[in-house]
């Protein structure tokens, strides 16, 4: 199969699709595959010889809002294949707000009288709620475990997730608001979850409760999480994804010391690189068998 690579050219990814016996074309119009690497502006007008779109990013819910996701091609994004880096990197997240790393590093002082108040542990019988408990949130439970923590998973339709001590589908799931200690948000963007965190949900939450989100920004209603955290209504954030994204310098989210940042970095683009040649190549396999693709989106629900 022809593959063309936009807007950037990966060369070790585009040699692992090679080596699974693929050709790489410079030319739209002479690609059976395109993979796109770039952001919704770059998306190119699909023409019609294109007979997969395989997007690097693990979901393509700004591709969709922009309008470009069509039955025209079939789709396939990066679902799932960043468990592990999105995992670690959320347990590394929730840790370190809940021990308050936050405050020390900034006041650069061996002062602890804060830090011994306000340190939570993960350990002591707490409550974690995986909200969009798919295949990173498999991972996550994994990594969770030995911490000795009920696990609650929430998801699109219900089915029980392996691992989790309950599943409830996200229709059912009202009361996981106030009945977790912690949140790790991994949802797909879509016109149901944006803003699902917001002032009525966080008002549910406990005093102690803490939000990390390693989804999508907009899943997280930043002026009302601010405010939630200013009024202890709630006891922090770990953010790696935020709304506006970049945060601006100056966002009031950077002058609380109950929440800890990270630039988009619960997977990097070493990861993305390393990984998506090997998953292309197993999407066009299971493409020309006649199968769906190891991680083919449903063009309808985005997802």
């Amino acid at each position: 199969m022809k593959f063309v690579m936009i807007p950037h050219v990966w060369e070790d990814t585009a040699a692992a699709i090679e080596a699974g016996g693929h050709q790489q074309v410079t030319d739209l119009n002479d690609a059976d595959l395109l993979f796109f690497n770039g952001s919704a502006p770059e998306f190119p007008e699909l023409p019609d010889n294109i007979k997969i779109v395989q997007a690097s990013m693990a979901g393509i819910d700004a591709l969709v809002r922009r309008g470009v996701v069509t039955d025209q091609a079939r789709w396939a994004n990066a679902g799932g294949l960043y468990a592990d880096t999105v995992a670690e990197s959320s347990v590394a997240l929730l840790l370190a707000q809940l021990h308050r790393h936050n405050i020390t590093a900034r006041r650069k002082t061996w002062a602890r009288g804060e830090v011994q108040r306000t340190k939570q542990w993960l350990y002591d019988e707490k409550t974690v709620a995986i909200m969009g408990a798919g295949g990173i949130g498999l991972r996550l439970i994994e990594l969770l475990k030995p911490f000795g923590v009920r696990i609650i998973a929430v998801n699109n339709s219900g089915r029980p997730v392996e691992g989790a001590d309950e599943t409830f589908a996200m229709s059912d799931a009202d009361h996981v608001w106030s009945e977790a200690d912690y949140f790790v948000m991994l949802m797909p963007l879509t016109e149901a979850t944006t803003g699902i965190v917001n002032r009525e949900t966080l008002g549910k939450m406990k005093p102690t409760a803490v939000v990390v989100n390693v989804g999508r920004g907009p899943l997280v209603n930043t002026d009302d999480l601010v405010e939630a955290i200013q009024n202890g209504t709630i006891a922090g954030a770990a953010l790696d994804v935020t709304d506006p994204e970049p945060l601006p310098d100056g966002h009031p989210l950077w002058d609380l010391d109950d929440v800890v940042i990270t630039p988009h970095t619960a997977n990097t683009y070493e990861r993305i690189r390393s990984l998506t040649g090997p998953l292309t190549v197993r999407n066009i396999e299971l493409f020309e068998a006649g199968e769906q693709m190891e991680t083919e989106v449903d063009v309808v629900a985005g997802y």
